[in-house]
């Protein structure tokens, strides 16, 4: 039996920001955008979304949540989708997306999406990981074996609710960053040179403001993170603004 993944030790010690964050930002020669600019689009989802990312363009994924949803965005001429976590929710269960739907329905989901185009690129909500670090990695484990080219992992609580709902609650910078490391970690280990996209999305602009999420996703990016997402942004110049902050990193 392999060891486990230790997601603690390598960063020396915890404190308000990662250490391993703070003095050695993650860097995977093999991950750099610039060996994605060139040459046609691989057929592996992953890869494929890597060099979408890497070029020119803005990735438009429309947001699905079951077979009929996802083959209508296809048919539309859509090459990149997005699994809503409150939208599959609510068309699995017919409930809130107030973290009732588990792991295995979030996965079961995305496996039977992926499959009806293997070569496009689906992206998966992952809530907060659906628990502590060892299960942020079994939940990258499962979406990159179900054939999903990348999810997000956000900031918020266990009990999590829709980003689009009042009463947020979040999670310390130090532990949103270890959800960002374990699953980094995570991907790195998958046999065969995995180019799983890790996103890191942060729900706390409506909670703690424009500038701690800004912090947040800068921390999360030195961690690992290929692609940063802020949830509630409600304006184009704060838009803008952010992207700014967050540059080079999509």
């Amino acid at each position: 039996m392999s060891p486990a993944l230790d997601y603690f030790t390598s960063s020396k010690v915890l404190s308000p920001e990662l250490a391993s964050v703070k003095d050695a930002p993650y860097y995977n020669a093999r991950l750099d955008p610039a060996n994605y600019l060139d040459g046609p689009l691989s057929s592996n989802p992953a890869t494929r979304l890597r060099q979408m990312l890497a070029r020119p363009g803005i990735v438009i994924a429309p947001g699905i949540c079951d077979g009929i949803s996802a083959r209508c965005a296809k048919e539309a001429g859509f090459d990149c989708l997005y699994q809503s976590g409150a939208a599959t929710t609510a068309s699995r269960l017919g409930q809130p997306d107030l973290a009732i739907a588990t792991l295995n329905d979030f996965v079961d989901a995305a496996s039977m999406v992926c499959s009806i185009d293997p070569t496009m690129p689906v992206i998966a909500d992952a809530d907060t990981g659906f628990g502590g670090p060892a299960m942020v990695a079994r939940t990258v484990t499962k979406y990159a074996k179900a054939g999903v080219a990348a999810l997000h992992i956000e900031d918020q609580v266990q009990t999590k609710r829709c980003g689009h709902l009042l009463g947020k609650q979040v999670v310390s910078r130090e532990e949103f960053l270890t959800r960002v490391r374990a699953a980094v970690l995570a991907r790195d280990s998958i046999p065969g040179n995995s180019d799983f996209v890790i996103i890191a999305r942060t729900d706390s602009a409506q909670v703690l403001g424009m500038e701690e999420a800004v912090t947040r996703l800068q921390l999360a990016f030195k961690a690992g993170a290929d692609v940063c997402f802020i949830e509630g942004v409600r304006t184009k110049e704060l838009l803008v603004s952010t992207v700014a902050a967050l540059a080079p990193k999509p």
